[in-house]
Formats: C-alpha cells, structure tokens, sequence
C-alpha cells in the first residue's frame, strides 16, 4: 500500500498520472473504434464472412459515393469562403473601441449555436418551401419574381444549406476570432495610429497576421465541420431522400448504407475514407500555413 502511494506521490509519476485519463478516452473513445471500423471494414456483417477489399472495391466503382464526397467539398469550401473571412470582420468591429454595445451583439450572435439543428432546420425547410407563402418566395416576390423550388434545384438548395450554416456558426466564430484579437496589446495599434495607419491598415497588417493560430484553429474546425455534415441537410429534406441527391452528403451516404441498408461493413468502409480525406486536407492545410514551421526551430 505504501509503495502504491509512493507511486501516485512520486514527482516522476505525477505527469504520468495526470495525463492517464486523456490517455484512456484516446484508447476508449478512439484507438478501438477505429480499430474496429477497420476490421468491419473487410467483412460483409449481415453474412458474418470475411470478403477481404471487396467492400473497398465496390467503393471506387460506386457513382453515389463520388456524388456524396462532391456534395460534402462544395459544402465545406462554401463555409470556409463565409466563416471565416466575414466573422474576422465582425470580431474586428466588435473589439473596436467605437462599438457601443459590443457584449449584447456578441450575445445575439452566439444565440443562434444554442439552438437545437433540428429545429433550425425545421424552421429553415418551411422558409424555404415552395407554397407562395414561403419566407423566401414572399422576398423575392417583392422584386417580381415567381416562385422557387428551393430544396429541388442544385444550387438554390445549396445557397439555403450555406444559409443555415452562417446563421448557426458565424456568432462561434465571432467569439473565436474575438479572443484572438484580445490576446493582442492595444499598444502595437496605438503606435501604428500614431504612424498614421488607418483602421483598414491596421486590420491588414497587425490584426489579420496576428490572429494566425486563431485561423488556423478555426480553418481546421471548419473543414472537419464542412465534411462531417448530415443533420442539417437531413432536417432541411426531412430525412436522407432529397431530389436526385443533391443534399446527400458522405456522412449522409453512410447513414444510409449502414442505418438503412444494414450494409455495415460497407458503411465502415466508407467511414474510413471519409477520415483519410478529411486528415489528407487537414495536414495539407496545416502544412501551407506554416503550423509545423515553429516546431522544426
């Protein structure tokens, strides 16, 4: 007993200790789940055999499986155009010593990530409906207009997913790029404005360079966002069936070939890929900016 309390009180021991839990939800919560993914991944489950790489094989011949991962891309590089450069604007205004009222806009815009995605997107589907009472075909009735069929066309219902996405997601990014710019002296832009720069000047060349990791940070986040979509488009067709899938995203492609079709070994397959893409884009990122570059001094 005495040994064992050495143990946990002994200098060399506590780091060890302290990063135990970490280590085990890693273990727990991701090392096996994956391992298992990967080993459902060879088999065919509802048949209980190994089929080696048909399951893989089938994926590269699957055009439904292309169309989620072009689905899933155009999503996420719509969020990334939207929330990123628009929140760092909005967060530069909010820091600004002009704004009056900075805390209840930052509450106002957090509000929206607090509500439940399936009544959002509930909401979202009606505004978007095809009656002429629809929100959004009363809007554009004002101009002359005809009604739309929104949620039926490639690109109308795209504009409406990307419409959810900034609705929900700005205020949170808001907030991130905001204590990014805190973390910033005041003195830096009390030199720059004694030089003579603008505002614009100081957000290109002190604001903008310094907010780096924030980036970095919320450009990851992002992209794991973008492709892991599903409730949203989900809610927004009530249910995983939109018009010749132009809402099914890879994440909504495994849904339906593990939930609905029972095909879990293909499901798995499919869930794997889908992490190699999304590690494949996240480390080409993190390379271009420069993330590793501090490590290597």
């Amino acid at each position: 007993m005495n040994k064992v309390k050495k143990f946990f009180y002994s200098q060399k021991a506590a780091p060890y200790v302290f990063i135990l839990p970490f280590v085990l939800t890693i273990l727990l919560f991701w090392i096996v789940p994956i391992a298992n993914g990967v080993l459902l991944s060879f088999q065919d489950v509802l048949k209980d055999k190994w089929v080696g790489f048909n399951n893989y094989s089938r994926l590269i011949s699957d055009k439904m499986f292309y169309k989620a991962i072009y689905n899933s891309v155009k999503y996420m590089i719509g969020t990334l155009i939207l929330l990123i450069p628009f929140p760092m604007l909005f967060a530069s205004l909010l820091n600004s010593k002009l704004m009056k009222g900075a805390n209840f806009f930052k509450s106002v815009y957090f509000l929206p990530a607090l509500t439940s995605v399936v009544v959002a997107g509930t909401i979202f589907r009606l505004m978007f409906g095809e009656m002429d009472t629809a929100l959004a075909n009363q809007i554009i009735g004002l101009f002359g207009h005809s009604p739309i069929k929104w949620l039926k066309g490639e690109w109308t219902s795209y504009f409406a997913l990307l419409l959810v996405a900034c609705w929900r997601w700005t205020g949170v990014n808001i907030l991130y790029f905001l204590a990014g710019l805190q973390n910033i002296s005041t003195d830096i832009y009390e030199a720059a404005s004694i030089d003579g720069a603008t505002k614009w000047q100081q957000f290109i060349k002190i604001s903008f360079p310094l907010l780096k990791p924030t980036t970095v940070y919320v450009l990851t986040i992002s992209i794991y966002a973008g492709l892991s979509m599903f409730l949203e488009s989900f809610m927004l067709w009530k249910g995983n069936n939109s018009p010749r899938n132009i809402g099914l995203t890879i994440v909504g492609y495994l849904y339906r070939q593990g939930i609905e079709k029972r095909a879990m070994g293909y499901a798995c397959a499919v869930g794997l890929v889908l992490l190699i893409i999304v590690m494949i884009i996240n480390m080409i990122q993190l390379v271009a900016t420069g993330t590793f570059k501090k490590e290597e001094r």
